[in-house]
């Protein structure tokens, strides 16, 4: 069976500092999934592996199937993988339509094209449009990126991340700095634009990962030590003891 994302015993040593420790993870198409774990297991550094930033002592990284472990975070991205980070990454001298069709120019087969040429490319255009209305920032068109609310950039990356066509998705802590009614309308958009895609994220308040989340990969000291259903995780001895414990229950209580 292929997975559309797998990690086979994945170690990463930095000097003689082992950070992953024979991670294993197989996700399903379409399946939404949470990496927690406390500050310091290795979660940032899993992402890095996965998006080629790092390459990894040893194991194995499968998409769709085929390996990408070595290769460089271009390849991977034209794979059909992209990823979003923890500080917000888009242009902000160009406009929200402007970044948006960046995105879109190499899924549509344009490469590299000149500026002067862009105002001519009815496709490019079109599909922009799509996903800034998803994104709703249709009405914020022609402003610059830069002159957005913090939530209107991080959705604006979103959009970005998925307008290249990737069919999987790692969002890296993407509601951090938000507000409570910012990250409640955040976890509702992440839920539309990601539709029939496969999601990772890197997230640590509970109530985005029990709102979001088809399956949740604990990772404590470089290792997963468990991957299921949020129920089944919240219910399982060992993450409580290594992580959650009652802080789960204060999340779905309505604490924070």
């Amino acid at each position: 069976m292929s997975y559309a994302l797998e990690l086979k015993d994945l170690r990463k040593n930095f000097g003689k500092t082992e950070i992953i420790r024979g991670a294993n993870l197989a996700v399903n198409a379409g399946e939404r999934v949470a990496i927690i774990g406390p500050n310091g297991a290795g979660k940032s550094t899993l992402f890095n592996l996965i998006s080629g930033r790092f390459g990894p002592t040893s194991g194995e990284i499968l998409l769709n199937g085929q390996r990408i472990d070595h290769k460089a975070p271009y390849e991977i991205n034209r794979m059909g993988l992209s990823r979003s980070f923890q500080i917000t990454n888009i242009f902000p001298k160009l406009s929200v339509f402007e970044n948006l069709r960046c995105a879109v120019l190499w899924s549509l087969g344009y490469k590299y094209t000149f500026l002067k040429f862009l105002s001519g490319l009815k496709d490019a255009n079109e599909l922009a449009e799509k996903y800034m209305a998803m994104i709703r920032l249709d009405k914020k068109r022609d402003l610059l990126a830069m002159n957005l609310t913090y939530a209107e950039q991080r959705a604006l990356e979103i959009g970005i991340t998925i307008a290249g066509g990737a069919n999987v998705i790692l969002l890296d802590e993407p509601t951090a700095g938000m507000s409570k009614s910012e990250t409640s309308r955040f976890i509702n958009l992440i839920k539309e634009v990601t539709v029939g895609k496969t999601l990772l994220t890197v997230e640590h308040d509970m109530g985005v990962v029990f709102g979001l989340a088809d399956k949740i990969a604990v990772v404590v000291y470089g290792e997963v030590i468990a991957y299921d259903t949020p129920e089944a995780v919240r219910s399982n001895a060992r993450v409580q003891e290594a992580y959650l414990g009652s802080h789960v229950d204060e999340e779905q209580a309505g604490g924070h």
